[in-house]
């Protein structure tokens, strides 16, 4: 008899194993998702700020070729480098604008556009009032950080200095 009740108990143990399949399945799916968002949003950041190379900007080539831009042609999508010195000889060089591994340009960001309730300054200045207050925040805050914070570097005394004031 004992047996005969024994055959009639579900087993559990499927749907656990199916419970922690579907669990893991809908959490891959979601860390694909929210890491392609990412790497799309990355992607779009490298190709703003290629595209605000200009000329006058300093670039370093994949190659390891560093000079400034004298030329950007966006429709061959390629930019003319200087390299060398007026003492040793200039020279020009074509690349691709793939080829730009770091650079000092400035991708500009767009303002948002004004609306007809808000007034703004027609001088500016109410960026300029803006920025100071930024500064002496930041500011504060760098000099209310407590001496051993790792982030603030010490300058390192000379040991000669340190045994002579032991003297």
């Amino acid at each position: 008899m004992l047996s005969y009740l024994l055959e009639d108990v579900p087993d559990y143990s499927t749907y656990l194993v199916w419970g922690f399949v579907i669990v893991f399945l809908v959490g891959f799916l979601v860390w694909m998702f929210l890491s392609s968002k990412k790497r799309k949003k990355q992607e779009q950041e490298a190709k703003d700020l290629i595209d605000a190379v200009k000329p006058g900007n300093k670039v370093k080539t994949i190659g390891g070729v560093c000079g400034i831009v004298v030329e950007v042609n966006s429709e061959e999508n390629t930019f003319v480098l200087e390299t060398g010195s007026e003492s040793v000889g200039k020279s020009y060089v074509k690349f691709d604008k793939q080829a730009i591994y770091q650079t000092d340009a400035v991708v500009e960001k767009q303002a948002p556009a004004a609306t007809e309730d808000s007034e703004a300054p027609a001088d500016g200045g109410a960026d300029s009032e803006e920025k100071p207050a930024e500064t002496a925040e930041t500011t504060e805050n760098v000099e209310n950080k407590p001496d051993d914070d790792p982030l603030l570097l010490k300058p390192k005394k000379d040991k000669k200095a340190k045994n002579q004031t032991e003297k």
